[in-house]
């Protein structure tokens, strides 16, 4: 399955503008994370201090829940730069595992997709497949 320059055209407009909405959120929420206090992160409005284990507590809690957010927006932003790759390439809409055409369903759902639903399945068995 060989796929049309102007659905190419698509596709590409597709990555493009997940990546920026991918590259707002991760600003965005570095942004909230780095500019919010420890008082304002908590809700605690009262003007007692914090005893020190609570707020590394705190502190820990959202370095790591903005790890895990940007971490994994990271990993989406590197897939839809290798799709953009392929794009260019001629190789898009192939399977990187078997080199079969991925469906376009799935292609129009995860226009970052690499691997068809057959490979997706033998790669990660216990993720959910979207």
């Amino acid at each position: 399955m060989k796929i049309e320059k102007e659905e190419l055209e698509k596709y590409k407009k597709m990555l493009l503008k997940k990546k920026e909405e991918m590259l707002k959120e991760i600003r965005g929420v570095q942004k909230d994370s780095l500019n919010t206090s420890q008082r304002d992160a908590s809700g605690d409005l009262s003007a007692y201090s914090f005893h020190m284990a609570d707020v590394a507590t705190d502190s820990f809690d959202r370095e790591f829940s903005l790890g895990i957010a940007t971490n994994v927006q990271q990993k989406i932003l590197y897939a839809i730069e290798e799709a953009l790759k392929r794009i260019e390439d001629k190789t898009f809409g192939t399977c990187t595992g078997c080199e079969k055409p991925i469906a376009k369903q799935r292609l129009n759902a995860m226009p970052w997709a690499s691997l068809c639903l057959e490979c997706q399945a033998k790669e990660d068995p216990q993720k959910k497949i979207i």
